[in-house]
Parts: C-alpha cells; structure tokens; sequence
C-alpha cells in the first residue's frame, strides 16, 4: 500500500471530519480512506458508464422514466397482486 499525505488542511475542515470519523465510530484515518475509496470507486463506474455512453441498445431510459413508469403501474388494479 501508499501512503497520502495532503498539507495544509484548514483546522476547521480537520475538525469536522474528525467529528464525523468519532460519529461514526471510526477513526479519522479508516474515515478518510472509505471516502477516498468510495471515490475511486465512483470513478471506475464513471468510466464503465462512458464506455457504453454512445451505445444504442434500445432500452435507454432518462432518468425519473422508469420510477414513473413503475408508479403508473402500481396504481393499476389487479397489478402487481393488487386485487382487481
């Protein structure tokens, strides 16, 4: 493994991550590595996602389309076990 180091943290910045990292039940090291992994993997899927961007496979969808495609069916009797 490598080691970071980032100088020049604000204390003000320092002191609300460390009191994050204590609220929940971390220290501020393991705290500051999830969110940097949490980041690395966000950047993966990013590009996973920009690999297939100009792909025309026939089931894109915006976003909201599907949440509200799935509520207009929920309210439809007799759908989704709903008696009739």
């Amino acid at each position: 493994m490598v080691a970071l180091q980032i100088r020049d943290v604000p204390e003000d910045i320092r002191d609300a991550l460390a009191a994050q990292a204590k609220a929940r039940g971390q220290s501020l090291q393991s705290y500051l590595l999830e969110l940097v992994e949490t980041q690395a993997r966000r950047l993966r899927n990013t590009a996973v996602l920009d690999r297939f961007a100009g792909r025309s496979d026939g089931s894109r969808s915006l976003p909201g389309e599907t949440s509200a495609e799935l509520a207009e069916q929920r309210a439809q009797p007799g759908v989704f076990g709903d008696a009739a």
